[in-house]
């Protein structure tokens, strides 16, 4: 599958996220204009998920990462609004679990692989494991690379096994973030989303950053690319994302099976 997006990074590549601009809007000046073209998208996505479901020959996961309040679930939300919830679903991976600690870290993601037919997405995932322990010096640069190492061959034999895969980064400033955190405090309804955590690690911005500098440039291949996309506009992150999932379905050229039944006795 061969993908085309100024946001598709490199196998390889060296990545500076410092670098690289949040705000970006591509072609589009305001909201407005962006509005009919998500709305295309989400009718397109809905008309090829139900293909995909019906032939069941590919599946596709969904990777969404980014520092807090980056808007992985109002990416969920938005672009997903129209496709059938029997074909698409959702996991959230959160602090590990006693239980979950006790296996290999791979193990609490496989069991939410989607089979094929179906459309998975990861609300964080199994980078969170070596994320969150290399930004606070819980594991050695060996193991480490031993994990980038694991996660590679992981995302490989999804791929040999008929899965897609596509990850997103959303590419938010510190500025932006402020202000996100400083309206949920100030809007009542959104107090629920706020928790501790939002606050004590993002006294570690710049450790996080520098690992996601590593960790997607030594993890987007061919068969498991990174986006890193523009994600202060929330609206283009929206259209942005969902354009490269319509391309991307698309390019598998899947058409809907043949019946199992003889048509011409049960006409009607």
């Amino acid at each position: 599958m061969k993908l085309k997006s100024p946001y598709l990074v490199k196998p390889n590549a060296k990545i500076r996220l410092s670098r690289i601009a949040t705000g970006d809007t591509g072609s589009f000046k305001h909201e407005d204009a962006a509005a009919s073209v998500l709305d295309r998208h989400r009718e397109k996505l809905a008309e090829l998920q139900d293909t995909f479901y019906a032939c069941q020959h590919k599946a596709l996961l969904i990777v969404l990462q980014g520092m807090d309040t980056a808007g992985k679930d109002g990416t969920i939300s938005h672009i997903f609004s129209g496709v059938n919830p029997q074909g698409c679903n959702v996991s959230a991976f959160k602090q590990p679990t006693p239980d979950e600690l006790r296996h290999d870290f791979l193990w609490r993601v496989h069991s939410q692989v989607p089979p094929r037919g179906m459309i998975q997405i990861f609300n964080r995932s199994h980078y969170e494991d070596i994320l969150v322990p290399r930004v606070h010096k819980l594991i050695s640069s060996s193991k480490l690379e031993q994990h980038i190492g694991d996660i590679l061959e992981f995302e490989d034999m999804l791929h040999d096994n008929d899965v897609v895969v596509l990850k997103f980064f959303l590419h938010i400033s510190h500025e932006e973030q402020t202000r996100r955190l400083q309206s949920r405090l100030d809007t009542p309804d959104k107090h629920w989303k706020l928790s501790e955590s939002d606050f004590r690690e993002r006294q570690f911005w710049d450790e996080y950053e520098a690992a996601y500098n590593h960790l997607i440039g030594a993890t987007s291949r061919k068969n498991a690319p990174w986006f890193i996309i523009p994600s202060d506009a929330k609206w283009y992150r929206n259209v942005a994302i969902s354009e490269i999932l319509v391309e991307a379905l698309k390019s598998l050229k899947l058409k809907y099976p043949k019946p199992t039944l003889d048509l011409e006795k049960f006409k009607l």
